[in-house]
């Protein structure tokens, strides 16, 4: 796992990798907005609302792989946070 997890990821461009719901997969955009449970990413002008813990992602097209549900707290809470290494 990268440092980018402890990153912000406002203004970052963010690609869903993997979802149970087949039309969110391959989904980009970038982050507008985060909360606890959500991120925002604008899609061609238009905003969507991404539930974090059904989605896995990339940032800025780097190779590791975030696992939403992993990164279910505040941003501010999220930076400070120590993550496992696999």
């Amino acid at each position: 796992m990268s440092d980018s997890i402890h990153m912000p990821f406002l203004a970052r461009n963010l690609t869903v990798k993997a979802s149970p719901d087949a039309q969110l997969v391959g989904l980009s955009g970038m982050v507008v907005g985060e909360t606890r449970r959500t991120i925002a990413i604008d899609v061609n002008g238009e905003t969507k609302t991404l539930a974090k813990n059904v989605i896995e992602f990339t940032l800025d097209n780097e190779g590791d792989l975030i696992q939403g549900a992993m990164v279910c707290q505040r941003p501010e809470d999220r930076i400070h946070r120590n993550y496992r290494r696999n």
